[in-house]
Parts: structure tokens; sequence; C-alpha cells
């Protein structure tokens, strides 16, 4: 049956299965794509490819992540690693003990 339909049903049934695809839990997501690849006829990667590019969140709809420090933190974080010519996160974390004494000791009190 794959073989005999036309790309213009194929997209009719992907945009169909779309809103099913976006209400849908992880497992009937898996049940889903299975029905569309036997329908199809395309690999499960194609579908799941498809069904994404149909899927389109907008940008309310998209967890932000909180940031973890405030502004004051963060702008201290940045003269830091200016000051370590810019290390990469990994050493800057171990620099920042010794960067803080060698501030604190340029600052007058």
């Amino acid at each position: 049956m794959a073989g005999r339909i036309s790309l213009g049903a194929r997209r009719e049934i992907t945009a169909a299965v779309v809103d099913r695809y976006r209400s849908a839990g992880r497992a009937d997501k898996g049940r889903i794509l299975d029905e569309l690849c036997a329908v199809t006829g395309w690999h499960r990667k194609h579908a799941v490819r498809a069904v994404a590019t149909q899927v389109s969140i907008s940008p309310e709809v998209r967890r932000q992540r909180r940031p973890t420090y405030g502004p004051t933190i963060r702008d201290a974080l940045v003269a830091l690693w200016e000051a370590s010519d810019r290390i990469c996160g990994k050493r800057l974390k171990v620099m920042v003990p010794t960067l803080l004494t060698i501030a604190g000791e340029a600052w007058p009190a």
C-alpha cells in the first residue's frame, strides 16, 4: 500500500497526525509514528523528521531556563573570567579562589 500513496497524500496524512502527535504522551507518540510508517512506507527517522518540521513550538510555549546567577554575581564572574584571559569554565572554577584573594589585595579597604 505504501508504494501507491502520492506525495501530496503523504503530506496530508502527516498534517493530520501532527495534532495527535503534539498532544500525545511518550508511549503514544511511538504508536503514532509506527502507524505513520506503516501507512506511508517511510523509515521511522524520516517520519520523526516529517512530524517535527510540522510541529513548531512557539516562543511562548518553550520553557526557558531560569538564570543561575543574578546580575551582580554574573558581572563579578565576567570580570574574573576576563582577568584570567577568558579561560575555560573548568579551569576558571579552580582559579576563582586565587583570583578572589588577588582581587581582595588589589582593592583598597
